[in-house]
């Protein structure tokens, strides 16, 4: 009650501070480039006015190509660039692919790191290449976090300088996307080891400075706050020691009464630092499990938007003051159905989120805190890409591959409910009158006007069921695997359980493979004929 009661009697009064996205961070972008996660002012806002709201694996798609290895990064554009990052040999070698956006043709596909002990502690939450890169005129700046940074020429490809002794001990893989203004690139590396911020010189990758984040923890006393027993609590100690430290967030740039701050969360703290020094200018506490912040702070309406990881809450936040602002300049806060792992979108007064399970998305007034409308998508499922807003329509992409638009207005009014064969972590870019998406397996560039064919489609289902049967990096039995078993269970011509045996035959026929019993062609033409087999029934279903 404090906090809004402080927020309503600094706008009575009118001590808002004069704040502004910082005007360094949008000179190495206009507009037309999505150079950055989430875009040019890195609020997810874009300002196209034709983007495509339906589409499917047919419909409005002028291409969709394959991306080697794996990686969460979100795609980045310059003119007639799209760059993403991606790892192969698991993590050893590190890649930035470049694409051309009206083709989708390869033009640099460039192994920048070699990795000779990429291993993590929890390997299945997250892969080597997720921090999102930032691109300029000529030059592109990748970041794998503590596997390392570099700087590539962007019309040859040619690594311009790399830097591989920032360290920290990520314990899931890296996330944090750089930032730059017209001199420095900014990074954060939030271990459960050690965790500091540094900026580094754009032209040689020199560290201009490093700063250590300053701040007493105790793990052990927020655990028995949250009514954890002694044994959990010593068990977490010795299992996930320094767990309540490690960060993934992207900072901000912005500007307080004509000067530059970094806004640079942490966990357990929000800081504010001075962009040139890397001296702290003020700080805020945050409560509860706040740790694994993986939301970019946005500045709008004189308030810094910010989530707090694992304790879910969003907080407003006043850019001013100096210290341990925590008791002042907290206008309002909010736990429910608050996401962890994307980042809210402002748009005028209004702040949209969705939640990372349920899709449940809610609009608020974003200068007092309450709660316009709240609705679930449809279809609903878990959401972890940020959205995008387009001519006043916003996109929600979700891991199993739906992509809803709605209105962004003062009611929910849902425009198109988009289905893809894809798994989308990975948050949107735009590109002209193009959206760019990435799922964990391809590219997408959706742009109104084009199709593909029914057998593109077809064939490209093909090869994905020949990868799936025979590919090393795939799990064994952990639900349905195969597309088209999927298609088959949803259309209801087999049942939970019959789905279940054909991955079980999937998996058997991998391991003759492997095994050399059968070859390659001949464990697909089996799979594939079984599978034709279950089209065919549910087509003579379809007819009776």
């Amino acid at each position: 009650m404090r906090f809004a009661t402080v927020g309503l009697l600094l706008a009575v009064v009118g001590c808002v501070p004069v704040v502004s996205v910082s005007g360094a961070e949008a000179v190495a972008a206009p507009k037309v480039h999505w150079n950055q996660f989430r875009g040019p002012q890195g609020d997810g806002i874009s300002t196209a006015r034709n983007l495509p709201v339906e589409f499917s694996e047919t419909k409005n798609v002028r291409w969709k190509v394959p991306v080697l290895g794996v990686g969460w990064s979100s795609p980045v554009v310059w003119k007639n660039q799209v760059w993403v990052t991606s790892g192969i040999e698991g993590g050893r070698k590190l890649l930035a692919i470049c694409l051309d956006v009206e083709t989708g043709k390869i033009v640099h596909q460039v192994t920048v790191f070699d990795v000779t002990n990429p291993g993590m502690e929890w390997t299945n939450q997250n892969p080597h290449a997720t921090p999102t890169p930032l691109v300029e005129e000529g030059r592109i700046y990748v970041h794998y976090g503590s596997y390392g940074t570099a700087c590539l020429d962007t019309a040859s490809g040619k690594v311009l300088w790399k830097r591989q002794d920032l360290k920290c001990n990520h314990r899931v893989g890296p996330a944090s996307s750089p930032i730059a203004d017209d001199q420095s690139l900014f990074l954060q590396l939030d271990g459960v080891d050690v965790q500091y911020v540094v900026s580094l010189d754009k032209l040689t990758g020199k560290t201009r400075w490093q700063t250590t984040r300053q701040v007493t923890s105790d793990l052990a006393t927020r655990l028995r706050n949250a009514g954890l027993s002694e044994e959990a609590i010593r068990g977490t100690l010795n299992k996930k020691p320094g767990d309540n430290r490690k960060s993934y967030a992207t900072p901000t740039l912005v500007t307080v009464e004509g000067k530059q701050q970094l806004i640079a969360p942490g966990a357990e703290v929000l800081f504010s630092y001075d962009p040139q020094t890397g001296k702290e200018i003020w700080r805020v506490d945050l409560q509860g499990w706040c740790w694994n912040v993986a939301c970019r702070p946005i500045l709008a309406n004189g308030l810094i938007y910010v989530t707090t990881g694992i304790a879910k809450e969003l907080m407003a936040i006043r850019p001013g003051g100096r210290g341990n602002v925590s008791e002042s300049h907290v206008s309002w806060t909010r736990r429910q159905s608050v996401p962890n792992m994307s980042s809210p979108l402002l748009v005028g007064s209004r702040l949209y989120m969705v939640t990372d399970s349920g899709g449940i998305v809610t609009c608020m007034d974003a200068r007092s805190g309450e709660q316009v409308w709240r609705n679930r998508l449809r279809p609903s499922g878990d959401h972890w890409a940020s959205p995008v807003l387009a001519n006043g329509k916003i996109y929600f992409c979700s891991k199993t591959g739906d992509v809803t638009v709605i209105e962004a207005g003062e009611s929910y009014q849902g425009i198109a409910s988009n289905r893809l064969e894809a798994n989308l972590i990975a948050s949107p870019a735009v590109a002209g009158d193009s959206l760019i998406l990435r799922s964990t397996t391809h590219l997408y560039c959706l742009a109104k006007g084009y199709e593909r064919t029914a057998e593109q489609v077809a064939t490209e289902r093909r090869e994905a069921e020949t990868k799936m049967l025979v590919g090393k990096a795939a799990g064994k039995g952990r639900g349905v695997q195969s597309p088209r078993v999927k298609a088959l269970l949803e259309a209801g011509t087999i049942t939970r359980e019959q789905s279940q045996r054909l991955d079980a035959f999937a998996i058997r026929l991998r391991e003759m493979v492997q095994a050399g019993k059968l070859t390659r062609k001949e464990a697909t033409d089996l799979w594939q004929s079984l599978l034709d087999d279950q089209d065919a029934k549910q087509g003579k279903k379809k007819g009776s």
